[in-house]
């Protein structure tokens, strides 16, 4: 699936940090019942390799990918363990190149004009605008979107609910990440009526 595909199945993208692998699946299953189907499982934890693999193979309708990939050998890894796509922090030419090498579609995460436009050379028209709020947010996506009319993105870092519709109401993004999807409190008491809740309320915001 290319990286247009993915972000149009829905207007939010969870950002998800797993400590336990024993609660992937129920986890992945409450988002999927709130409408949430892409997850992105960031690999900041010894337990995400496991909790994606088991994501991809026992929740149906759940397309599961690879967060923070720095490196090749992430990149490596996170195939290894079914990713379907990858999303990085910032971007270089060989995590391009290892993402090619490995047929997984990346959005790899930029931060100025510069690193918009070194992305775009690679090939990427599809970029994360990373950290969005500390960088500028609605206000930097609203000055690229004339210069770089040809570049859409999926803004994530320091969104919320409240802030999420500032940013799918402009013509240049396609979709938002976040991690209020999936509060740690409610990881660890299972609280899996509460994360369906919240990706219902996601599922349900307006894009442009």
């Amino acid at each position: 699936m290319d990286a247009l595909t993915l972000l149009r199945q829905g207007p939010v993208v969870p950002v998800i940090i797993v400590n336990d692998a024993a609660v992937a699946v129920e986890l992945a299953q409450a988002l999927v019942a709130g409408g949430v189907r892409v997850l992105e499982v960031t690999l900041r934890t010894k337990a995400a390799l496991a909790a994606m693999r088991r994501m991809r193979d026992e929740v149906p309708g759940a397309i599961v990918g690879a967060g923070t990939l720095r490196t090749r050998a992430h990149v490596e890894a996170a195939i290894d363990a079914g990713a379907q796509f990858g999303v990085s922090p910032g971007f270089t030419p060989e995590l391009g190149a290892a993402a090619r090498a490995a047929n997984l579609t990346l959005i790899p995460g930029v931060a100025t004009p510069s690193e918009a436009m070194r992305a775009q050379d690679e090939g990427f028209t599809i970029q994360k605008l990373f950290p969005a709020e500390a960088v500028g947010g609605v206000k930097l996506l609203k000055s690229l979107a004339s210069p770089f009319s040809d570049l859409r993105f999926c803004p994530t870092g320091g969104i919320d609910i409240k802030k999420a519709p500032e940013y799918l109401a402009l013509p240049n993004v396609l979709a938002v990440g976040g991690s209020w999807l999936t509060p740690d409190d409610a990881i660890a008491n299972r609280d899996w009526d509460r994360i369906t809740q919240l990706a219902l309320e996601a599922s349900q915001l307006h894009r442009n």
